[in-house]
């Protein structure tokens, strides 16, 4: 479906939806350190949920299997929380996360380096990376095109030399998890479908330090670099207002 726009009882759904959402990401920052598995965090991001009264609308998405995405290192998105994969200091690890509330979605995502890593390729692709979707949300306003948001994404990518993931897209959100249209990290202004005020979407950049390919694992879902280069993922779901937007997974 088409992302619509939202009435006002929904807006303050997504809200309280994406309240949550942001609640629950800053409490697993703080418990992704060397030693925990990936299926540890899953657990915590499940009981946090429970407790704010939201529901996981990753679980069996199209079969996904937890609530859950953390994805480490080479992994670019959709890595399945596992018992027996450890997080190790040094770790790039990415966590991306949904809340339905009241029948509203929203998805964020983050990245976060584990410990003591001075590698300062690293540091920078985390820190460009959320900067570009800043620069993505910051052209967001009422009758903004896909193409003026992606091309804005790019232009912070691309002055960096990472790779742009162009696989894997932004997009609507709000009644259903991924809506039309799609918002690609890359594009030219002026181009591609309108956006209207009161609409929702996911901006959700991702980048490598090595090519834009990637491809499947065995597991179906794990998306990973080709050249095994190290990439960074960030999110936020943002509601379309008149003169700009709001980022609605923010505390």
């Amino acid at each position: 479906m088409t992302t619509k726009v939202k009435t006002t009882s929904e807006i303050v759904a997504m809200r309280e939806s994406g309240k949550m959402l942001a609640t629950i990401l800053n409490i697993l920052k703080n418990q992704v350190v060397a030693g925990v598995s990936t299926k540890d965090l899953a657990i915590i991001a499940k009981r946090e949920l429970t407790a704010l009264g939201g529901q996981p609308p990753f679980f069996n998405y199209q079969g996904f299997p937890d609530v859950i995405c953390i994805s480490l290192n080479d992994e670019v998105v959709h890595g399945i929380p596992n018992p027996l994969r450890i997080i190790h200091d040094g770790d790039i690890v990415s966590l991306d996360f949904g809340v339905n509330y009241r029948g509203m979605i929203t998805d964020s995502a983050l990245s976060i380096i584990v410990g003591n890593n001075n590698n300062k390729k690293h540091q920078d692709l985390l820190k460009y990376t959320y900067q570009s979707l800043l620069a993505g949300i910051e052209v967001v306003k009422n009758n903004v095109r896909t193409g003026d948001i992606g091309a804005a994404i790019e232009a912070v990518l691309n002055k960096q030399h990472y790779g742009v993931v162009r696989d894997l897209v932004g997009h609507g959100v709000g009644h259903q998890l991924h809506e039309d249209p799609n918002i690609p990290n890359y594009g030219r202004a002026n181009t591609g479908p309108w956006l209207k005020q009161g609409m929702t979407i996911a901006i959700e950049p991702m980048s490598t330090l090595g090519s834009e390919k990637v491809m499947l694992e065995a597991d179906g879902w794990t998306v990973r670099t080709s050249d095994h280069s190290m990439s960074a993922h960030f999110e936020h779901t943002i509601l379309i207002t008149e003169e700009g937007s709001e980022i609605l997974t923010t505390i």
